[in-house]
């Protein structure tokens, strides 16, 4: 396809007013295809093992909503190489998504991801379906194959609220952008393991939001707990966990204050069960 340099004079500004597409990334594919991540040059050799790595990303749906939190540490290798990076974004007024991988890879993806979907919004008139956001998410971590072969891979975690449906949903995508509904909740990066066994002993379908925003803490704490990767709260220095909650009302990111309420609350318990709470037997 031709790009914007060989088009006619005056063409290309028409291309900004009329894109001829609710896709922004088709639009940016013709106009000026080199600016895509996935369609960058190969590099000379893999270098995943040299740039900084998210790690933890849990979510579960509520009573009304869905919850996703995040740690706040990258590493590169076996050292910490940021200790508050930002792993959870608002992607739309009913959506979010959380990153594991490549740090800069999943930054620059959900960045696009979410001009993507005000594009369409505003070339179309309204949103996405659920599927349809989740399903445009899939394609462009298909887009980055090339990257992550080469050990930059990025594999995100989207939650949304479905008005349709009035219940929050939850989506995981493999490296080719196989696009996965998880139902009740799931969690991605090194710690992932960890983080789904403590949410399968504590996940109550009908928590409320603010009762699964602190199973989500619980879940990332017993996470860091066995992975080095995955930081814990850093009382110290006040970093908390990212934690969002979407519902009828929308998307809302829990302010520090509130994170570190639900933080204390889980350690002053775990001065007496340091492994946590236990699910009842029945």
């Amino acid at each position: 396809m031709a790009s914007h340099r060989d088009l006619p004079a005056g063409f290309a500004d028409n291309m900004f007013l009329n894109t001829g597409s609710s896709s922004f990334i088709e639009f940016v594919g013709s106009y000026a295809p080199d600016l895509l991540p996935g369609r960058r040059p190969a590099l000379a050799r893999a270098v995943g093992d040299e740039v900084p790595h998210a790690t933890t990303i849990v979510a579960a749906t509520c009573a009304g909503g869905v919850v996703m939190a995040g740690d706040r540490r990258s590493t590169s290798g076996n050292m910490i190489s940021q200790r508050d990076i930002e792993k959870v974004f608002r992607t739309d007024d009913y959506s979010c998504m959380g990153i594991a991988g490549t740090a800069s890879t999943g930054l620059e993806m959900a960045k696009l991801y979410r001009v993507e979907l005000e594009h369409y919004e505003k070339r179309e008139g309204r949103t996405l379906s659920v599927e349809g956001k989740a399903n445009r998410l899939a394609t462009m971590i298909r887009d980055n194959l090339p990257m992550a072969m080469q050990g930059l891979a990025v594999v995100p975690l989207f939650a949304a609220y479905d008005p349709d449906a009035a219940h929050g949903r939850i989506f995981g995508y493999d490296v080719a952008g196989g696009p996965y509904e998880h139902h009740g909740y799931n969690a991605i990066g090194s710690g992932s393991i960890f983080a789904k066994g403590s949410l399968k002993k504590l996940y109550r379908p009908d928590a409320s939001p603010e009762d699964m925003a602190l199973t989500c803490i619980q879940a990332l704490y017993d996470a860091a707990d066995d992975d080095s990767a995955t930081g814990g709260p850093d009382v110290a220095r006040r970093i908390w966990p990212v934690v969002a909650v979407i519902t009828a009302d929308g998307f809302h990111r829990l302010p520090d204050e509130e994170v570190e309420g639900h933080v204390r609350t889980m350690l002053d318990a775990r001065m007496t069960a340091p492994d946590g709470p236990t699910a009842p037997l029945r």
